[in-house]
C-alpha cells in the first residue's frame, strides 16, 4: 500500500457517510413528497464534506437537514420509508463514527466493526417498534403523562446501552 492510498475499509465507510443523509432525504419520495433537486444537492454537498472529515460537524448539518425536509414535507405523516430513513442515518453516523477512528490511511480493524455493528444494530431493533407505536397513538389525544413515560423509556434506554458497552474498569497500578 503507497502511503496515498486509502484502504477499502475507509472507502467503504466514507461511501456510507455520503449515502446515509442522501438516502434518508429521498426517502420521502415515496410517500408523495420528494425533496426539490436543489435540496439534494445541498444534502449531498454537506454529506461529501463529511465523507472527507467524518470528524467534523458537517454531517450533523446534513442530518439537520434531512430532519426538516421530513418535518416540513410529512408533517404528520408517518410512513413506512420513516423506516428507511432511519436506518440511513444511523448507518451513516455510525459510518462517521467509525471512519473517525483514526486517519485516512488506517484500516479499519474486525474486532472494532463487529462492536459498533452490534451497537448499531441494538439501535435499530428500536425502529420498528418506535414506528409501530407512533401509527398506533397517531390521532390519539395527548395524555399527561406521555412526557414522563418517554423521559422514562429514554432513561431505560441509556442504562440499557451503557450496560451493553462492556467498558472494562481500569486497572489500579501495583
Amino acid at each position: 500500500m503507497t502511503p496515498d492510498s486509502t484502504p477499502r475499509s475507509q472507502l467503504v465507510l466514507r461511501a456510507l457517510v455520503f449515502l446515509g443523509p442522501v438516502v434518508a432525504l429521498v426517502a420521502t419520495g415515496p410517500a408523495g413528497h420528494g425533496p426539490p433537486w436543489w435540496l439534494v444537492v445541498l444534502v449531498a454537498v454537506l454529506a461529501g464534506a463529511a465523507a472527507v472529515a467524518p470528524d467534523s460537524p458537517v454531517g450533523v448539518g446534513a442530518g439537520l437537514v434531512v430532519l426538516a425536509w421530513w418535518t416540513l414535507s410529512l408533517r404528520d405523516g408517518i410512513p413506512v420509508s420513516v423506516a428507511v430513513a432511519a436506518v440511513a442515518l444511523t448507518v451513516g453516523h455510525l459510518a462517521a463514527l467509525l471512519a473517525s477512528y483514526g486517519p485516512r490511511a488506517m484500516p479499519l480493524d474486525a474486532p472494532t466493526l463487529r462492536l459498533w455493528a452490534r451497537r448499531g444494530a441494538l439501535v435499530l431493533l428500536t425502529v420498528p417498534g418506535a414506528w409501530l407505536l407512533a401509527r398506533v397513538v397517531r390521532g390519539e389525544p395527548e395524555q399527561p403523562g406521555v412526557w414522563v413515560v418517554a423521559l422514562a423509556a429514554a432513561c431505560l434506554a441509556i442504562l440499557g446501552a451503557t450496560a451493553a458497552m462492556d467498558v472494562p474498569e481500569p486497572k489500579e497500578p501495583r
